[in-house]
């Protein structure tokens, strides 16, 4: 029935308001239904409502209580908040089902708060769909979440930028944070699935021989500002290694194995890993250690434990025309590219640079195989050569025969 509330009472006053309520039982109790003011609705369309929420009722459905169940929805904002505690307590499962990293922790709430929230954070839980999700990644491609934002840090800012690359995170991100509702029984399926995510065009780049020979001059000229000295040795392990830029930033001399020639890192992306590198890297790292103070190979400033000022300072170095779409990660990529160039195989460069089929990650292995080491010489001796300058009148394959029986007439000779 349609009954007419003589008194609408907001905010505790009689307002003379009157609105058309549905009153009807629902598991044995009265329950009220309010359709909407009286005005808004006319009584015609009031008694259409009627008569679609009395059908409602006959079978077996509750409107009333549906009603404040959507009330009580969930938001995309709020799920971030259970999401990011979840991550904090070990409870979201990264790669090789271990918990989150905290560097990953935070890279992930700053993409969260910086991007997701933005665009779909009052979305509803329930109602999100695929479009939603999608305008949110091209939203993320177009810039609209690019912004600077202040950090705690003392004159710390946060640029976010946006992109494809950033998008196509986000997204798998999203995704994981809504299977995080399925775990809790917030919804039964996840839209962010089958989405077709951008490809972040700089992880195709690599350097050339020019580049390099390019970025050894850059890197020499940088030399001159005092300053910037850990930017570029933070740089030449880079390329020098194939490692990840945080890897080589929270690097400790506790986690360098100058006699076995490796790297042996306490918490890489994919875990403890040891990682095989050249004589040119010890040879950096020798000279870095004669100035050491503390465990931090890159020490922080005010207070920072590891070097914070490379995103600044990288961009003071770099950002001209001389190596477009240049990256940390690009070097990685490089050395990867390079190594296969060499004639070596996915394997050996899977152990070289740490992923996760690579068959040397163990913390706990001490000697590493002869051929690793090798391998490492070459394409760290190699990468050498063109940072400073240096034309290969050939390219100084692995198994060059050569070279090969060069290496055991001086074995042979050492023995005796």
């Amino acid at each position: 029935m349609i009954v007419h509330r003589g008194r609408h009472r907001r905010r505790g006053c009689a307002s003379g308001k009157r609105s058309y309520v549905i009153q009807y039982r629902s598991a044995g109790q009265s329950r009220r239904y309010a359709i909407g003011l009286h005005g808004v609705w006319t009584p015609e369309t009031a008694r259409k409502e009627v008569r679609v929420q009395l059908g409602t009722v006959a079978q077996g459905e509750n409107p009333a209580e549906e009603r404040q169940l959507n009330r009580n929805a969930m938001t995309i904002k709020e799920l971030v908040d259970q999401y990011i505690k979840a991550m904090q307590a070990g409870l979201i499962l990264g790669k090789g089902g271990r918990p989150k990293r905290p560097s990953t922790i935070e890279v992930n709430t700053g993409q969260i708060h910086g991007h997701i929230v933005p665009l779909i954070g009052k979305r509803r839980v329930q109602d999100l769909t695929k479009p939603d999700v999608t305008k949110m990644m091209n939203g993320m491609i177009a810039g609209k979440t690019k912004a600077f934002r202040k950090t705690e840090k003392k004159r710390g800012k946060s640029v976010l930028r946006g992109g494809r690359g950033t998008a196509s995170k986000c997204v798998g991100l999203t995704g994981s944070m809504l299977t995080y509702a399925i775990s809790m029984g917030i919804i039964e399926h996840n839209v962010a699935h089958g989405i077709c995510k951008p490809k972040d065009q700089v992880r195709d780049r690599r350097l050339s021989e020019e580049e390099y020979r390019v970025l050894g001059a850059m890197l020499k000229a940088a030399n001159e500002d005092p300053e910037l000295a850990p930017t570029i040795a933070i740089t030449r392990l880079l390329a020098l290694t194939g490692c990840r830029l945080g890897e080589i930033i929270s690097l400790k001399w506790s986690e360098i194995d100058f006699e076995n020639s490796c790297l042996r890192l306490s918490d890489s992306k994919e875990g403890a890993s040891v990682r095989p590198v050249g004589l040119p890297v010890i040879g950096l790292l020798e000279e870095l250690q004669e100035i050491a103070t503390t465990d931090a190979v890159f020490p922080g400033t005010r207070g920072a434990e590891f070097f914070d000022s490379f995103p600044n300072q990288w961009r003071k170095v770099f950002s001209g025309p001389e190596l477009p779409d240049f990256t940390a990660h690009v070097l990685r990529h490089s050395f990867a590219s390079l190594a296969n160039d060499l004639g070596f195989t996915g394997s050996t460069i899977a152990a070289l640079v740490g992923h996760s089929t690579g068959s040397i990650t163990s913390k706990y292995i001490h000697k590493l195989d002869t051929v690793l080491i090798m391998t490492a010489d070459t394409i760290a001796g190699y990468m050498q050569g063109l940072l400073d300058g240096g034309e290969f009148k050939r390219t100084a394959y692995a198994l060059d025969r050569q070279s090969r029986r060069e290496a055991t007439d001086q074995m042979i000779t050492r023995s005796y």
